[in-house]
């Protein structure tokens, strides 16, 4: 029974997709199964979490479909690194069911929205279940499909000309990622992560052919994570999908990818050593060959993504890029993580990590739905359009302050721990390089810097944003729209969220915990898949 819990997530989400299919002429009906079935979906996750994590005997449990035993068959794996992300997917999904049923036209929630909705959340959730690389690469193709519709949703040539810059970059993206697996299995002889794992841990393994081969799948996790160089996909999309769906997209999909990475290099590759001689890295694990690329790709993305909001025009243009840059702020832990010379830092990098991406995933979908909530009522997303909307609507603008205050790091909301960690971490790595030589002190107190000036461009685009559209005069686009209160009213359940994962936080702390010690523990992980049928 307990195996079987696992995959239950999975088997809601394609429940849900196919029903509300089947209802697609009933919309009410089709809008009343779509909401439940989220609600299902997120009730699934709950029993997961207090199995896995808050349960006694709480362990890491494994699902072998149709009874083959890994490494043979396909195998879902629920850990506390995969429930916590499915904790966080569930928590958006359902604001993001909800808000499309008022959100979305009609017109254009009939026939196909839900059912690709609930397959969008199939791909996410099998994505974070999965046991092996070939199934991650199937699981990603069934959320880039109903990812592809909705980026051309709305079927004019803007939105189309996005589809089009998403679609080539995905595929670009999944050839990379076929070529890395087939390498990997041509070089290991299996595609099973657990298995993989163990067969990388035995001594005298050359890791250098797995670790190039890897960087093509890198490439593929980056590019669905949003991460600089990679960015370019992301503000096109973002403008061009249902707010609802863009909260999806900051919430999960794009988790997806920094999962993947955390799955892959600290689970899998995080016992093998480094074989060749070569200066710092000799019998080191692959992971120190992996830090400076995360690290790099982490600042980029937090200068690329910062300046980027600061410079822009309209709310869904400035948190696109501003998503950009938070991503950076949780890569960058991870860079840490990858390089930490004891396995307390670099829990504690994966922690900061977890704890950040918890936040975004909140944060960010609070401001997306407040964004669309001034589109719904002004017609326009436009800074130079808006102003006065507090005026209008205090309760909108207490929702958007939470938001904007929790973007920044103002305690006790949920950015204020993200950030916490992050620097904690930061500032863990400079104490441990100041023992070092010179040229690792600089990196670390560079890395200190580069955050320090994510967190002040954070502060300048949040207050640019409130400034301009909830402060100020009222401007006619304004004056002549009404602020939805239903949708506030969503919106401000979900703010509430936001103030009790920072009030509460000592739960939400040894959940984030737990993943993190569940990344690193790849003996736990092998134990619970039972590769070679224990």
């Amino acid at each position: 029974m307990t195996g079987t819990i696992a995959i239950a997530p999975v088997v809601v989400a394609l429940v849900a997709g196919t029903t509300t299919l089947l209802a697609r002429r009933w919309p009410r009906l089709q809008q009343t199964v779509s909401i439940g079935s989220a609600l299902a979906y997120a009730y699934s996750v709950a029993l997961l979490v207090r199995t896995v994590v808050f349960a006694p005997d709480g362990a890491a449990i494994a699902y072998q479909l149709g009874g083959w035993h890994a490494p043979f068959g396909i195998t879902l794996v629920a850990d506390a690194l995969a429930v916590f992300m499915l904790a966080m997917t569930a928590i958006v999904a359902v604001y993001a069911v909800i808000f499309s049923v008022r959100f979305i036209e009609a017109a254009n929630q009939r026939v196909y929205y839900h059912p690709l909705f609930h397959f969008l959340l199939l791909g996410v959730t099998g994505a974070f279940l999965t046991g092996d690389l070939f199934n991650l690469f199937v699981w990603f193709e069934v959320m880039l499909m109903a990812s592809y519709v909705f980026v051309s949703f709305y079927g004019n040539s803007e939105h189309t000309a996005a589809a089009v810059r998403y679609v080539v970059l995905n595929v670009v993206g999944s050839a990379l990622m076929l070529l890395g697996i087939g390498g990997l299995y041509a070089t290991t002889g299996t595609l099973n992560m657990a298995d993989m794992a163990q067969q990388l841990a035995q001594p005298g393994v050359d890791i250098r052919p797995v670790v190039g081969l890897s960087a093509f799948v890198f490439v593929t996790f980056a590019l669905k994570a949003g991460l600089a160089p990679f960015q370019f996909w992301v503000p096109s999309a973002y403008r061009s999908a249902p707010i609802p769906i863009v909260a999806i997209f900051v919430g999960a999909t794009k988790k997806v990818g920094i999962y993947a990475i955390i799955r892959l290099y600290f689970t899998v590759f995080g016992t093998a050593n480094v074989t060749v001689a070569a200066p710092g890295i000799t019998g080191r694990s692959p992971l120190v060959l992996l830090a400076p690329v995360l690290l790099t790709v982490g600042v980029l993305s937090v200068l690329v993504g910062g300046f980027g909001a600061v410079t822009r025009d309209s709310l869904d243009g400035l948190f696109a890029y501003s998503s950009i840059g938070q991503l950076g702020f949780v890569v960058i832990p991870l860079g840490i993580a990858a390089a930490a010379p004891s396995e307390s830092l670099r829990q504690s990098g994966i922690l900061a990590a977890l704890v950040f991406a918890l936040h975004h995933a909140l944060t960010k979908s609070v401001l997306f739905f407040s964004t669309g909530v001034i589109r719904d009522a002004t017609g326009t997303t436009r800074l130079s359009e808006l102003g006065g909307i507090g005026k209008r609507s205090p309760a909108f603008a207490g929702v958007f302050l939470v938001g904007g205050l929790s973007l920044i790091g103002i305690p006790p909301l949920a950015g204020f721990f993200g950030k916490l960690f992050v620097f904690n971490a930061a500032a863990r790595q400079f104490a441990a390089a100041t023992s070092g030589d010179i040229a690792a002190t600089g990196s670390a107190l560079a890395i200190l810097l580069v955050l320090l000036l994510g967190a002040v461009l954070t502060v300048l685009y949040s207050t640019r944003a409130w400034m301009g559209s909830v402060w100020g005069h009222e401007t006619e686009a304004v004056a002549m729209g009404t602020i939805d209160r239903v949708e506030v009213t969503v919106l401000a359940t979900l703010a509430v969220v936001v103030v009790v994962v920072g009030v509460g936080f000592e739960p939400v702390y040894h959940f984030a915990d737990a993943a993190a010690r569940a990344a690193i523990d790849t003996e736990a992980y092998t134990e619970a898949v039972g590769v070679g049928g224990g």
